[in-house]
């Protein structure tokens, strides 16, 4: 019998330990629980409060663009390509001038040496004149700076030659074809080379848009700081320039020169 109860006293002991040793770990296990929690607590609140601030700044500086884009219109500069015509420049050129509104022209030499009175009277009426090579040739075939500066010197010397006064230093590209060596060319020259975010095919004599389609792609694309390319030669953008000038400035835009509008130097 003695041997029982010690045997039964000795497992009771074992079976307290054992009691205890879980109550620990069960205490331990709920405070890391309770800890993490925690902590998960203070950074969620970190997180919203840095959330908070970040939304806060963004919201300022939305505020802050719409209130100077609200300030002032957005602006567009517009120009015409492989001038001049003698059948619709003169058309152009009303319009522009009923409005005041100044365009950029980028002439052909060709076209400029049988149309001089067309040409000064485009530079008298305070628009920039630009040069579209004299020849009109795919500019990406040069590789030579003589042949290159051959195109666009011709057209700087004629237009000195009808004007008196030197071409201002805008070059575009026939077509827009370039290649690298034709942009430093004409770095090298002095020019700045300009392209465009708008335009619309309208420079095929035999097949001109209509009113609608012309309208369709020039309103619908129209989009702050513009550089709208229309083609002089144009039936069509003689025919609806007044319109299009008046849509356009109901849409909140104003027109400006290319130079502001590029913030190049002339």
């Amino acid at each position: 019998m003695e041997l029982n109860r010690d045997y039964e006293s000795a497992a009771i002991y074992k079976w307290r330990k054992k009691r205890k040793k879980a109550f620990v770990l069960f205490i331990c296990i709920v405070g890391i629980c309770f800890l993490v929690t925690r902590m998960v607590r203070v950074e969620d609140k970190t997180t919203v409060k840095v959330h908070n601030m970040h939304t806060e700044q963004n919201e300022k500086a939305i505020r802050y663009v719409a209130s100077n884009m609200i300030k002032e219109d957005p602006k567009i500069a517009i120009t015409f390509d492989d001038g001049p015509s003698p059948a619709w420049t003169p058309q152009l050129l009303d319009g522009l001038k009923e409005r005041n509104v100044k365009a950029t022209f980028f002439l052909i030499g060709e076209n400029a040496k049988n149309n001089p009175e067309l040409v000064k009277r485009e530079a008298e009426e305070g628009h920039l004149i630009g040069n579209h090579t004299y020849h009109h040739l795919d500019m990406s075939s040069i590789s030579s700076m003589d042949a290159f500066k051959k195109e666009t010197q011709d057209v700087e010397n004629l237009f000195e030659q009808i004007t008196g006064t030197p071409i201002t230093k805008f070059y575009r590209p026939p077509q827009g074809k370039y290649n690298i060596e034709n942009l430093k060319m004409a770095q090298e020259l002095g020019y700045h080379t300009f392209f465009w975010s708008l335009a619309y095919v309208d420079w095929y004599q035999d097949k001109q848009p209509t009113k609608d389609e012309a309208f369709g792609k020039l309103l619908k694309r129209i989009h702050p700081g513009a550089i709208v390319l229309l083609h002089s030669t144009s039936s069509t953008n003689a025919q609806i320039l007044d319109e299009l000038l008046t849509k356009w400035e109901e849409m909140g835009y104003t027109i400006k020169p290319l130079t502001e509008l590029a913030g190049a130097a002339t």
